[in-house]
């Protein structure tokens, strides 16, 4: 199952990230209004799917269609036999990565590292597509550095071979994160095939997304960090596509009720024990913000007990709503 976009409605997804795009957040996320969010990457190595990590990243019950799964790896016949097992586990969409710019990912020929090599590309593109029952999808980079772009030749290479979606992450390898996204590559692959084409790269706003709609003529776009602490922002966009109006921000007994949502989500998923640690993060992307953080950062992380959690922060977010009123 695709999610198609119409004349009125843009898509809006969010990407996947390692160690943050898991149930718990995916499932929040589409309580906010993404259309469809991708899962933390999964190695093509079936061996590893017993290990505790991948279990957690393979729990897709209770998820909503559709069920977006990301592998990646480098052979072609091992990237089929993950596609087939993640299809019966509950996939309803494969993701393919090669994306990915993370040293250990490419220094085993996978994620972005595969753009060198697009006649392995199409074999695994091919192969994937050949044993999948359901849609398969693409993401890709602009080229492997700027002296390589190829993401033209990609795209046409994944259209012929049966891709139904392609995302674009507007720079190359070599440029990770930083440097301006190439808002006119991502156009020209739009240009050249007729499948979806999803942009991604530093969209933070609505305003952005605006831009990056109007200046690539994609299809949608795909949200990542900016999410991480605002899972609002999903909400906020499409209401703006479609009114015009710019969104407000929510308040903070919303703020509160969602994060308490969200901490309990995790604490369900991982147990309490490994629920507490890994909330760590996601406590300091929505507190951050506040004055006072700081001190209050140090009490967090000292508790490992799961409710004792919820309710520091919810005080700790209550105590930011008195402080407005008394202002």
């Amino acid at each position: 199952m695709i999610i198609r976009s119409d004349s009125k409605e843009k898509v809006i997804m969010l990407a996947p990230m390692a160690g943050i795009t898991d149930k718990p957040f995916r499932r929040l996320c589409r309580r906010m209004g993404a259309h469809a969010c991708v899962s933390e990457m999964i190695s093509s190595d079936v061996n590893l799917y017993r290990s505790s990590k991948s279990k957690f990243r393979r729990d897709l019950a209770d998820e909503e269609s559709p069920v977006i799964v990301q592998i990646a790896g480098a052979d072609p016949t091992r990237m089929a036999e993950a596609a087939v097992l993640n299809i019966e586990n509950g996939a309803d969409v494969i993701d393919i990565n090669m994306g990915c710019p993370a040293k250990k990912v490419c220094h085993v020929m996978a994620g972005s590292s595969l753009l060198r090599d697009p006649g392995l590309v199409e074999n695994i593109l091919r192969s994937v597509v050949k044993a999948a029952t359901v849609p398969v999808t693409l993401k890709i980079r602009t080229g492997w550095d700027k002296t390589s772009k190829n993401a033209v030749k990609i795209a046409k290479i994944a259209e012929d071979c049966g891709i139904a979606r392609l995302t674009v992450h507007g720079r190359t390898r070599a440029c990770g994160f930083s440097g301006d996204v190439e808002h006119h590559t991502v156009a020209e692959v739009k240009a050249s095939v007729g499948i979806q084409v999803i942009a991604n790269g530093d969209i933070r706003s609505v305003e952005d997304v605006q831009t990056v709609l109007n200046d690539t003529g994609a299809d949608g776009v795909m949200i990542g960090r900016a999410s991480m602490g605002n899972p609002w922002l999903f909400r906020q966009i499409r209401n703006f596509l479609a009114t015009g109006i710019e969104p407000q921000a929510p308040d903070l007994h919303e703020i509160a009720n969602v994060v308490e949502w969200h901490l309990r989500e995790i604490h369900k998923h991982y147990g309490d024990y490994l629920g507490v640690r890994i909330a760590r993060k996601h406590i300091y992307k929505y507190c951050v913000k506040f004055p006072e953080f700081e001190s209050f950062r140090i009490r967090i992380c000292r508790i490992s007990d799961a409710e004792l959690q919820i309710a520091m922060v919810r005080d700790f977010i209550n105590s930011r709503l008195e402080v407005s009123l008394a202002a």
